[in-house]
């Protein structure tokens, strides 16, 4: 069961990240839809709902959106829409359900970098960096490969270009969580292939646009898949290699179609 001792509502982000750093076991307050299933005692727990960091505004070279910007908010979001696709649509709409995508937030999910997120992989074909308070603006694909550290993620960025995205992944049943995910993105200058919970952390491979075979093979080849109770390195290597085809079909349809 999870025990708050002290509750505090920032009214900064000065405020928020002082209270996190007196204390490792100190935490900042997302969505709590995996917090309150651990067994804990958080000393401090902060809240960052009253510091505006729940839109999702549109800039001249980029989209913002707020770490407390819900996944539902995300998923239904015009703007997101208009710019990407359903990319992000499709990597969220399977995520438990309504009433559980309410209240995660954006920030929860990527300051974790959880191995089977879905969200993770589809942001990660994007051009997509994270706004962390004291570290501030990483990529998201840099970020990924970097050890925790405590701090705040506020805002992620992601610079509009044009682009044609798709997003698979594979359920054992719906809002299971994925087998494996899949994210590819054709830019007018390369393809971005993401791949994740393979159980480990999405990663992304860049190949150029009239990429052949054996370009696949060698960047895929540096793609480690492993065993988990969900499915084995072998089913996973075979679904790679399906959502690549599969991808860059529709992908090469959409091209059509325009």
């Amino acid at each position: 069961m999870l025990h708050i001792q002290q509750y505090v509502k920032a009214s900064s982000l000065d405020e928020a990240y002082t209270l996190l750093m007196k204390n490792r076991n100190h935490q900042i307050l997302g969505g709590m839809q995996w917090l309150k299933m651990q067994d804990r005692v958080v000393p401090m727990a902060i809240d960052l709902q009253a510091l505006h960091l729940d839109e999702i505004k549109e800039q001249d070279d980029y989209i913002e959106i707020g770490a407390m910007c819900t996944l539902r908010q995300l998923e239904t979001s015009p703007i997101l829409l208009k710019t990407f696709g359903t990319l992000i649509q499709d990597s969220i709409k399977d995520i438990v359900g309504v009433q559980f995508r309410n209240t995660a937030t954006l920030g929860g999910s990527l300051y974790s970098r959880f191995g089977f997120s879905d969200i993770l992989t589809a942001f990660m074909v994007l051009d997509t960096s994270v706004v962390l308070y004291h570290q501030g603006e990483i990529k998201l694909s840099d970020y990924c490969k970097m050890p925790y550290e405590r701090d705040i993620l506020t805002h992620i960025r992601i610079r509009k270009e044009n682009i044609l995205t798709k997003f698979l992944c594979m359920r054992k049943s719906a809002t299971d969580l994925s087998v494996l995910n899949f994210a590819i993105a054709k830019t007018e200058t390369n393809y971005r292939i993401a791949i994740g919970a393979r159980p480990k952390r999405a990663e992304l491979v860049v190949l150029p646009v009239s990429y052949d075979d054996k370009q696949i093979e060698e960047a895929l080849s540096h793609i480690t898949l492993q065993d988990n109770m969900r499915g084995s390195k072998e089913y996973r290597k075979a679904l790679v290699y399906a959502f690549v085809q599969k991808g860059y079909i529709a992908l090469q349809e959409e091209t059509t179609c325009r």
